[in-house]
């Protein structure tokens, strides 16, 4: 395998699961880091703010500035600002989410005839914040998600991600919902845009195939995939387009 300059990692189910850390991943992102190679986290859970996803990998015993950390919270909000200027949006998020809104000054309303619903994971979502997001929706509100992650692994098994309550939503609502985290490339485009790397220089590490290995395809650089969430090696051996490895865990490299 050539050495990179830049090891874009997924978090979920890469570098952790649930709480716990995922050992050969937190060796080797150590590794890394006394060898002075550049790393990125690039995450779809848009639950957390880049502080809170800082303080989830210091108890697992990375240290990382929040510079190095993209969520799907982030690039959701960019993505707003630029193609509905002006735009009243009603959400269904958490603090991650919320806060990357603000950031951009985007107008927040629990008004039903907002101009964009967007979702992204709410851990206190319950059958009425759905019911309203429907009713904005069929009022005309675009729908953006910021991840179609169907689920996620836990400590605990795997549970609902938030693309299986955008697709309720959207399925509700009779729309085609627009989705801005992984499989898109927009966060590996931002770290290419903000650090100058050219795409050979870069790979992105990730165990979900349909989320993070499409990402990298789709962005055009080279992908690794690890046995140790969603997508297990023997299904990703049957997709038509192939990730640059396939490894059982980061102890391999």
């Amino acid at each position: 395998m050539k050495r990179y300059k830049a090891y874009c990692f997924d978090l979920d189910g890469t570098v952790y699961r649930g709480n716990e850390g995922i050992e050969t991943a937190v060796r080797f992102i150590h590794r890394l880091q006394e060898e002075g190679v550049e790393y990125y986290f690039i995450t779809n859970n848009s639950s957390k703010t880049p502080t809170q996803l800082q303080s989830a990998l210091a108890k697992i015993n990375i240290e990382a500035p929040t510079s190095r950390i993209y969520s799907s919270a982030i690039t959701t909000a960019k993505y707003i600002s630029q193609h509905y200027k002006n735009a009243i949006v009603h959400v269904i998020g958490s603090d991650g989410l919320k806060e990357a809104l603000v950031e951009e000054n985007i107008a927040l309303t629990d008004d039903l005839n907002a101009d964009v619903v967007v979702m992204g994971i709410d851990q206190t979502v319950d059958y009425m914040k759905l019911a309203k997001a429907t009713v904005a929706v069929q009022n005309g509100a675009t729908l953006i998600g910021t991840n179609k992650d169907i689920k996620f692994p836990s400590e605990f098994g795997f549970l609902p991600g938030n693309g299986s309550f955008v697709e309720l939503v959207a399925n509700v609502g009779n729309t085609d919902p627009i989705y801005v985290g992984k499989p898109s490339p927009v966060m590996l485009e931002v770290i290419q845009e903000e650090y100058g790397y050219d795409k050979e220089d870069m790979v992105l590490i990730g165990d979900n195939y349909d989320t993070d290995i499409l990402c990298g395809i789709q962005f055009g650089c080279d992908t690794i995939h690890v046995n140790t969430g969603v997508t297990s090696t023997e299904q990703v051996l049957k997709k038509e387009i192939q990730p640059t490895y396939c490894l059982e865990d980061l102890s391999e490299i």
